[in-house]
């Protein structure tokens, strides 16, 4: 998040600071104008101007589609998107010696980030910022972005008209970036809400808000993809769009063309800090959803489901018997957990949670988080070959914060010979040190195994979903598979699935 509070929330690629399981596709589509259709006719050979034939095989030609009325969605909607003020202070990072870093620098939080040796924690830096937001109640309701108003004492609303409120933070959510603030005023204009669930890729979208301050400006675009996860923000299925977003836009409406509110525009994927055609809203069914909770009980609540999980790939697919590489792959249960009452367990691919597929592991995260404690859901799921169902009642967010598996450090094993792997199983010592129950301990690691990442004191624990307690159980699948194993390995506290080629 932008530590300036300028809106725009952006995301600084400075340096491959790890790998991720989820890994965000930065796939952009520039509007270039009206849709056409560029279509060969044959000439007529009548020369009283009837109409040309179309060549055989080819469409009757199509109509250039027009562009929406951007200007009737600025006026007839811009007047209930609001600009916001804030002011106050937050504990940041400064060096005890030499030049001071600016607090609102983009480099700052990266130095921050990894403790620059002469960066010190606890002074309180003054906080001054910007950013948009729109009236959803007539009696003053305000959707924002959480982080606008990050370390805010105090928060102004300037509305189109110029007249100023001192406005109330109802709630905050950080899980979602939706916040709701309250002004005291009647009879204001509000935005038509609508659905992000109709929107479709390509489609053209328009965003109200402050980019530095300018208030009320507009751009346009179109949507470049739905449903998109970022590193760290697992509750949110982004809304992608080339729509030109820029600091101070943040907690603005995005609208379709028929002037509907669509979503909320939250951050922007940049290496400058400013706009590099990759722009990303807050879908509007799950920051209306955060509203009613934050406007009935002043906090929003999401649910768990206990467990980490991670990407599948094309190996993987192989591993588990899957016609493709899709699912959220389950690399750890936590005991006691939802999952683990449901009968989870490693190794399973969750397919479907109730009934929607899940492509990407990230969708998964997404779903549960959207849900509420209590809830009892469906789950999809590929185990051994075959495909079962399980219902789970989701626990409180609030209690465990759910795991996502990391691949740093990922390994993978297999026996000595065709994998290059000296084994052993766990001493019973060992395993009461360790709290594991079976597995192998890796001695030496070479070849394809250590390729792979394995190395000495790694544990081998299963492989294909199917636990591991011999090297006999290990040569049996080797043996009976041809391109890939799934292995679940555990490296200290971590358990991660990853792939081992057997090609």
């Amino acid at each position: 998040m932008d530590s300036n509070n300028q809106n725009g929330k952006k995301t600084e690629i400075l340096l491959p600071l790890r790998r991720l399981v989820w890994a965000l596709v930065a796939t952009g589509v520039l509007a270039a104008g009206g849709t056409s259709a560029a279509l060969q006719m044959a000439a007529s050979s009548k020369t009283d101007g009837a109409p040309a034939t179309p060549v055989a095989g080819l469409a009757a030609p199509v109509p250039a589609a027009g562009l929406p009325d951007f200007a009737q969605i600025a006026t007839t909607q811009g007047v209930a998107v609001v600009n916001i003020s804030v002011s106050g202070s937050v504990k940041t990072a400064g060096r005890a010696a030499g030049p001071q870093l600016d607090p609102h620098d983009p480099m700052f939080q990266f130095f921050r980030r990894f403790q620059i040796p002469g960066m010190s924690e606890g002074r309180e830096t003054p906080v001054r910022g910007q950013g948009s937001g729109f009236i959803v109640s007539s009696d003053g309701v305000i959707l924002t972005n959480a982080h606008v108003l990050r370390g805010a004492q105090e928060v102004t609303v300037k509305l189109s008209d110029k007249r100023e409120f001192q406005a109330e933070v109802l709630g905050s959510d950080a899980k979602t970036d939706v916040a709701v603030l309250k002004i005291e005023a009647k009879n204001l204009p509000v935005v038509t809400l609508g659905s992000s669930s109709t929107t479709r890729v390509g489609e053209w979208v328009l965003a109200i808000g402050s980019p530095f301050g300018f208030e009320n400006s507009v751009s346009a675009g179109v949507i470049s993809a739905k449903g998109r996860a970022l590193p760290d923000e697992s509750y949110v299925p982004f809304i992608q769009t080339d729509v030109a977003v820029n600091p101070g836009n943040s907690g603005g409406p995005l609208f379709n063309s028929r002037g509907e509110v669509v979503g909320i525009n939250s951050q922007i994927f940049s290496q400058t800090g400013g706009y590099q055609g990759l722009s990303f809203a807050i879908p509007i069914e799950l920051a209306n959803k955060v509203r009613l909770q934050i406007e009935k009980t002043g906090q929003a609540q999401h649910a768990r489901l206990g467990l980490s999980i991670q990407d599948l790939n094309q190996a993987f697919a192989d591993s588990f018997k899957l016609d493709k590489p899709e699912g959220a792959l389950v690399a750890s249960v936590e005991e006691g957990g939802p999952a683990a009452k449901a009968g989870l367990r490693p190794g399973d691919v969750i397919l479907k949670f109730n009934g929607q597929a899940i492509v990407a592991s990230s969708d998964l995260p997404a779903l549960v988080g959207q849900s509420q404690a209590g809830d009892t859901v469906k789950l999809d799921v590929w185990r051994q070959g075959r495909s079962e169902t399980f219902s789970a009642k989701l626990g409180d967010a609030a209690a465990m914060n759910p795991r996502v598996a990391s691949e740093d450090g990922a390994a993978a094993v297999a026996p000595q010979g065709r994998l290059g792997l000296a084994l052993r199983p766990l001493q019973p010592q060992e395993m009461q040190q360790s709290g594991i129950r079976a597995g192998l301990l890796v001695e030496q690691a070479s070849g394809p195994a250590a390729k792979a990442g394995l190395r000495p004191g790694d544990v081998l624990l299963a492989v294909n979903g199917s636990a591991l307690s011999s090297v006999q159980e290990l040569r049996a699948a080797v043996a009976g598979t041809e391109k890939s194993l799934a292995l679940l390995v555990q490296r200290g506290a971590d358990r991660i699935f990853v792939p081992l080629s057997l090609s």
